[in-house]
């Protein structure tokens, strides 16, 4: 009977042991009360609205190579990025039928132009002769010695050699012009490429871009190469007609081109005033600092103008802003629990916003978290700042 007794007892303290245990365990594990959240104190610091566009760059001194014609290439002996000489063989194209179609068209002109030179000057003197001969017959009737009508026939000679001189001529000359419209034609063709059809570099410096291919064709409609002086550079960007008015020469803007790689401040050299037809956009130009190194004609550039500022603003992180039914509002931490705040907002730029009322400096603003706040909420700030 006593060892029945001794192990019930030893049981209900086993138990009691487990119950204690397991209560100390809930205790230790209990999740703090309120909204975890994570907060920075308010401060003033200057905000610039930002304008993103882009744009190309372009060498300040580029020289496009053109042939008015479509035509074979036979050779490359260059490629997009190498540097050249002035006098150097870029390519060599198959020109056959448009050199002899040159050569004839000169030959033409030439002609033409021969034939009216001797033209002119056979009329010319046909005509000083007919005008003496009026003169002459007109001093023979002063001493009687010749009629009226003598110096009516005179007249009338002068004057139909005078009209036959002025018709023949004018043929000759549009002939003339024609051939010369043909061969400044084909001179466009011609322009930079030798007698052999090889394509010549006019000017030094650096193929920023080559279109000819070796078995392929070039068009009139596309250079057939770039050369551009690699030692100055600039950005042109097509801006809208909003953001046009807000720049002016001097302004100062951030640059990024990600292939050179390279980040730097370009300014605004030139802004057009005139809309592209097409695009009704705006050239802007923006100068390139000369120690900046590895830019390519040809390459993109990201460019971003600040046109409006406002110093010392209260400026808060622009994602912690929400927006319901039209009002902007955010929360801060006031005696441990959150507090609603409507505000109301000016220029946003590089991730802030300007707060124009609402907020005072020195105030914890929720910046995580907020989505599961309502006004009024115990919250506990982790991490915070």
């Amino acid at each position: 009977m006593k060892k029945k007794f001794l192990a019930l007892l030893l049981a209900a303290g086993s138990v009691f042991a487990l119950v204690s245990c397991g209560n100390t365990d809930t205790a230790e594990t209990s999740v703090p009360s309120g909204v975890a959240v994570q907060v920075s104190t308010v401060e003033r610091r200057d905000v610039a609205t930002e304008n993103r566009v882009s744009g190309t760059v372009t060498s300040d001194d580029e020289t496009s190579i053109y042939v008015s014609a479509t035509a074979k290439c036979t050779a490359v002996y260059f490629e997009a990025g190498d540097t050249v000489e002035q006098g150097d063989i870029i390519c060599t194209l198959d020109l056959g039928s448009t050199l002899a179609s040159y050569n004839a068209a000169k030959i033409s002109y030439d002609s033409s132009a021969t034939s009216y030179s001797q033209q002119k000057a056979y009329f010319d003197k046909q005509l000083a002769l007919a005008e003496k001969n009026v003169e002459d017959t007109k001093a023979l009737f002063a001493i009687g010695a010749a009629s009226q009508l003598e110096i009516d026939q005179a007249e009338l000679q002068a004057m139909q050699l005078r009209a036959t001189r002025d018709s023949t001529l004018s043929q000759l000359r549009a002939g003339m012009e024609s051939y010369r419209a043909n061969l400044e034609q084909l001179n466009l063709v011609m322009d930079d490429v030798d007698s052999e059809g090889n394509v010549i570099a006019p000017t030094g410096g650096t193929l920023a871009s080559l279109t000819a291919t070796e078995g392929g064709y070039v068009s009139a409609n596309y250079p057939v190469a770039v050369i551009s002086d690699a030692e100055q550079m600039k950005v042109t960007v097509y801006v809208s007609e909003a953001l046009v008015p807000k720049l002016s020469i001097g302004d100062a803007a951030h640059v990024s081109v990600a292939s050179a790689p390279a980040e730097f401040t370009g300014v605004v050299r030139s802004v057009e005033q005139a809309a592209n037809l097409q695009t009704k956009l705006y050239a802007v130009v923006l100068s390139v600092p000369a120690d900046v190194t590895g830019l390519i004609s040809g390459m993109f550039a990201d460019v971003t103008f600040y046109t409006e500022s406002s110093a010392g603003a209260i400026a808060i992180p622009s994602e912690v802003i929400q927006t319901s039914n039209g009002v902007q509002y955010v929360y801060v931490v006031e005696n441990g629990a959150a507090k609603y705040v409507a505000v109301t907002t000016g220029l946003t730029g590089d991730g802030v916003t300007e707060v124009l009322s609402g907020l005072s400096v020195g105030q914890q603003l929720v910046t995580k978290g907020q989505q599961y706040l309502s006004d009024g909420d115990a919250v506990r700030i982790v991490n915070g700042g």
